[in-house]
């Protein structure tokens, strides 16, 4: 993966709009907080293949982290904290933050097609 390049990361998102796509998006702290502290909650969120169609999407963000955002008919779906992204071999947009130790903390990726488990 590649640090955000929001000019060329922005055009790759537009690619996608007005297309029925495949979303998964994942939160997570995972294990990472309760191993090195007992008191701290372990939290996160996963949704993965969600078939919606975005009119438009948004990156923002200055420096190190930067939002993305789609925007839905009925809302919004947005990954903060992204500080990478790639297009893969299958023509899938990857875009991911990692935190210092470089952990996953959050993933948005979109596809035309699904995901595989």
């Amino acid at each position: 993966m590649e640090p955000i390049e929001i000019n060329h990361l922005q055009k790759l998102i537009d690619q996608h709009a007005n297309k029925e796509v495949y979303v998964h998006l994942e939160t997570t702290n995972g294990a990472y907080a309760s191993h090195f502290n007992q008191d701290a909650y372990n939290v996160g969120a996963f949704i993965r293949n969600a078939k919606v169609t975005y009119q438009r999407g948004k990156v923002v963000g200055a420096g190190t982290t930067y939002r993305v955002g789609l925007k839905l008919d009925i809302g919004w779906i947005y990954a903060e904290g992204v500080n990478q992204y790639e297009v893969d071999d299958n023509n899938k947009l990857l875009m991911a933050g990692h935190d210092r130790e470089g952990r996953l903390m959050v993933a948005l990726q979109i596809s035309e097609t699904p995901f595989n488990y």
